[in-house]
């Protein structure tokens, strides 16, 4: 894959932007977009999507091949998700193995993944519309690590076992991480299938 000549950027996709330049969703014509963070070239594409309420890492490319390398399921996708209620090891547990999802309106029982309690949270930037808080009970956060991407599949996974998705924020991307990146932060990189090659082994 030669990129030379093509740009590839890291972005901190905010809460309420849909991840995408154009917006095609016609019963809103103020939707935010990806386009509002930064002067993008000609032809820069998101790899793969966070749904509107989600928020984290997204990559952003010129280069097809790229693209699809990094959306097959070779590359990890690890998300941190708050959930309602005090989550425990038996529904972590279903999460692994795998859970039954409405996928195009057919059954689909999502691949065995990785899934943990988050104890150690890192310090997030504060989202624009604040999540309900303990007073309304327990919430807490649980690590969930894919190599697939249906339709909103990390809500809807959460949401079978019984602890509805109350904040999203995808954390990494191969061994790319958000780390300690702000909120709407673009940083463009010169080879982004370098930073991430270790996974293609």
């Amino acid at each position: 894959m030669n990129n030379c000549t093509h740009k590839h950027f890291i972005i901190y996709k905010p809460y309420n932007f849909l991840s995408q330049f154009v917006n095609n969703q016609t019963k809103r014509t103020n939707k935010k977009l990806l386009g509002d963070l930064f002067d993008f070239p000609v032809n820069t594409m998101a790899i793969g999507r966070l749904d509107e309420k989600s928020e984290g890492l997204l990559l952003l490319t010129t280069d097809g091949k790229i693209s699809e390398f990094i959306r097959s399921n070779l590359v990890e996708k690890e998300y941190y998700v708050q959930v309602d209620g005090a989550i425990n090891e038996d529904a972590i547990g279903k999460l692994k193995t795998g859970v039954i999802i409405n996928v195009d309106g057919n059954s689909y029982k999502t691949k065995p993944c990785k899934a943990s309690i988050v104890k150690d949270l890192p310090s997030f930037p504060e989202r624009s519309k604040k999540t309900r808080d303990q007073r309304h009970g327990p919430t807490s956060w649980v690590s969930i690590t894919l190599k697939e991407g249906k339709f909103r599949q990390v809500r809807k996974m959460t949401a079978n076992i019984g602890f509805p998705t109350l904040r999203l924020i995808r954390v990494r991307i191969g061994n790319i991480k958000l780390d300690k990146m702000k909120s709407g932060e673009v940083l463009e990189i010169n080879d982004l299938l370098k930073v991430i090659k270790h996974e293609i082994n």
